[in-house]
């Protein structure tokens, strides 16, 4: 990592330099995986609560930690912090923000204990659940209309299936 709080790259601590611009364009993600920011700073939420039960963060660090987590929180809701090209990533962008918020002394702690592979594997398990919730949600109001088409429709004929093949007319 650069000691720049700024530059918060995942690369550098045995290069020179970073990769070629045309594999640092390849290996960005931040365009597309910026859905999973409000994921981000949920997991960050709660390990930062984890470090303040181990003792690694304070009354008054967690308190200033999860308050600016929610001003980042907020920031990317109303479209005021934005991850960048440079960020190669939102996990990366995000923390990027948060030192901005906080300082690299307080900021740079979220990072203790925390693997990026456990992190996006989270992230991604909070956004899938989400996303079963709401299409759940639709299958059961789509439950719920033929439900009603049915009861208003009794003696309505329509194709019936079954193994995916045309079968015999049923009853609505």
């Amino acid at each position: 990592m650069s000691s720049n709080s700024g530059d918060v790259r995942l690369w550098g601590g045995r290069f020179a330099d970073g990769p070629a611009e045309a594999l640092a364009k390849l290996s960005a993600s931040v365009h597309f995986d910026w859905r999973l920011a409000p994921y981000d700073i949920a997991g960050s939420r709660a390990h930062a609560r984890v470090l303040h039960k181990a003792n690694l963060l304070d009354d008054d660090e967690l308190t200033r930690m999860l308050a600016g987590l929610d001003q980042l929180e907020a920031d990317v809701a109303d479209g005021s912090f934005v991850g960048t090209i440079a960020d190669e990533d939102v996990h990366t962008a995000l923390e990027r923000g948060l030192l901005e918020r906080l300082g690299p002394d307080l900021g740079g702690k979220l990072r203790a204990g925390r693997s990026r592979n456990d992190q996006v594997a989270t992230l991604f398990r909070m956004c899938l659940r989400d996303h079963a919730r709401t299409i759940g949600g639709l299958i059961a109001d789509l439950q719920d209309a033929l439900i009603g088409l049915a009861e208003a429709h009794p003696d309505v004929a329509m194709p019936g299936r079954t193994h995916l093949q045309h079968a015999q007319p049923v009853l609505f």
